[in-house]
């Protein structure tokens, strides 16, 4: 099919190559990861590529296939609009089934004075949304897709990818952050409206510094405003479920999520608008720290 076009990137501790048949995906890319740190070499510990699944896809409806290290071979292309969102799945992908230097969390997490909040939950729960609300607010941005649990030290590394923000979220963040950070809209995804937002500058320059986790949210979003307590084994549970490489692990993920869920307060909250929630998570972080 041709040299592929090639673009090297490092998010947190991951290195990634992203290998495409198609100049466009990685523009995009490489315009909104432009303040990122760059790479002193070029080894990485994930390839991705972008590649029409037949020839002709290339020309003809052209069709993004993402493979790499790992791959799903269910996985239903993309179209070439939206080879953006290819890329970022399939560093996504990477991470869920290769990663084994942190216990990976599907959660979103902010860091003030050292300490980390973490959010987590089903698509849809807001997670994204707070976090980025917060990173605009005096918090440090971290992540929004996977939290790094420290097998060893308990501490959480940031992996400050681009946040993904979906239909609502999107006029809800173009609000409050400069239009300069936001990338193209991409409409009618597998996920609905998408638009990635570019983290603010300061959790790029920090994407090194790991910090202490010292609350745990579960948001849930669309509901009347409520906090509640959760017992242990249900967060514990929860957790295992939330994981992509709990099993992977062994004896240092359940280690390290016993002493997660034995050390961090955890609440469950309901919400049903930005402003209320975010001075629902300042209390709680008031109370607990």
């Amino acid at each position: 099919m041709g040299q592929l076009h090639e673009l090297f990137l490092k998010i947190g501790p991951a290195r990634f190559r992203l290998a495409s048949t198609w100049h466009r995906p990685l523009e995009e890319l490489e315009s909104l990861y432009r303040d990122y740190p760059a790479l002193p070499d070029q080894y990485v510990d994930f390839t991705v590529r972008l590649e029409p699944e037949k020839p002709w896809r290339r020309y003809i409806r052209p069709s993004v296939h993402i493979s790499g290290d790992y791959w799903l071979p269910d996985a239903a292309p993309l179209p070439l609009a939206q080879g953006l969102l290819a890329a970022e799945m399939g560093m996504n992908l990477q991470m869920a089934l290769g990663w084994r230097r942190h216990l990976l969390l599907h959660a979103s997490s902010v860091e003030k004075d050292g300490k980390a909040l973490l959010m987590t939950g089903l698509s849809g729960s807001g997670k994204s949304t707070l976090s980025a609300m917060l990173g605009e607010q005096g918090w440090r941005f971290m992540g929004d897709e996977f939290a790094l649990l420290c097998p060893i030290t308990g501490n959480i590394y940031p992996f400050p990818r681009l946040i993904s923000l979906k239909n609502q979220a999107i006029a809800a963040m173009e609000d409050i952050a400069p239009a300069d950070r936001f990338g193209p809209m991409m409409k009618a995804t597998p996920k609905g409206d998408i638009r990635h937002l570019i983290p603010p500058i300061k959790a790029l320059h920090a994407m090194e510094e790991p910090a202490k986790p010292a609350l745990l949210l579960f948001p849930r979003f669309g509901y009347e405003p409520a906090v509640r307590e959760m017992g242990k084994s249900e967060v514990f549970v929860r957790l295992t479920q939330a994981s992509t490489n709990y099993v992977a692990l062994g004896q240092a993920s359940f280690e390290a999520l016993t002493g997660f869920v034995d050390t961090v307060p955890t609440r469950a909250i309901d919400f049903d608008s930005g402003k209320q929630v975010i001075e629902t998570i300042d209390t709680l972080w008031n109370e607990h720290l």
